[in-house]
């Protein structure tokens, strides 16, 4: 396990709310998106602004953090591949228990233990409360807008610039019947 370093801005320093429990603070920071933070559609674009709002809270089991995270993810329209702008804004809430604590949970065989969030050195690390915060809030298929009609599927043109298009095109199953739909030349004979 790699250390927390204490100079990243999504690294919270739990000295400032000490072990005595009721002691809170809060703080606003604006974070830069890490890499990967996204779908492969929809994302934070590494580095982009991340706008925090946090407060932390000393509890018996640990500090208590709850916050909301605002920002921008960019991708492509799933039905016409334009570029999307999609605002995050989202809120979340997570208990980081002391280390202890945890190793206690784990002794009596507690079932959630593993999925803890837990203080590292004094250090919480936000990174993976915002990631499950943002990543599942984010449109699996993100569109330009409601009605956007796509791309036309024979030859790609994007149907929002010409509602109308289309191809006419005869399923070659049936084509033989098109003949019968036309009128007879002067030199066939009708029966």
């Amino acid at each position: 396990m790699t250390r927390l370093d204490p100079r990243s801005p999504m690294v919270l320093d739990t000295k400032l709310v000490g072990r005595r429990p009721g002691t809170m603070h809060e703080l606003t920071r604006e974070v830069g998106a890490p890499s990967d933070f996204g779908t492969d559609v929809l994302r934070v674009e590494e580095g982009q602004p991340l706008h925090l709002e946090v407060r932390m809270e000393s509890v018996v089991e640990g500090v208590l953090v709850t916050g909301s995270v605002r920002g921008t993810a960019t991708g492509a329209c799933v039905r016409c591949l334009d570029p999307v702008a999609q605002p995050v804004d989202g809120a979340f809430q997570e208990l980081f228990v002391y280390a202890e604590r945890h190793a206690h949970h784990e002794e009596v065989g507690d079932e959630d233990a593993a999925e803890e969030f837990r203080i590292e050195d004094g250090l919480i690390d936000l990174e993976p409360v915002l990631r499950d915060t943002v990543v599942p809030a984010l449109p699996f298929q993100p569109v330009c807008r409601p009605d956007c009609p796509g791309l036309c599927s024979e030859c790609g043109m994007p149907l929002a610039e010409d509602p109308g298009h289309r191809h006419d095109q005869i399923d070659p199953r049936w084509a033989a019947l098109s003949a019968l739909a036309e009128p007879p030349t002067p030199t066939e004979k009708r029966t």
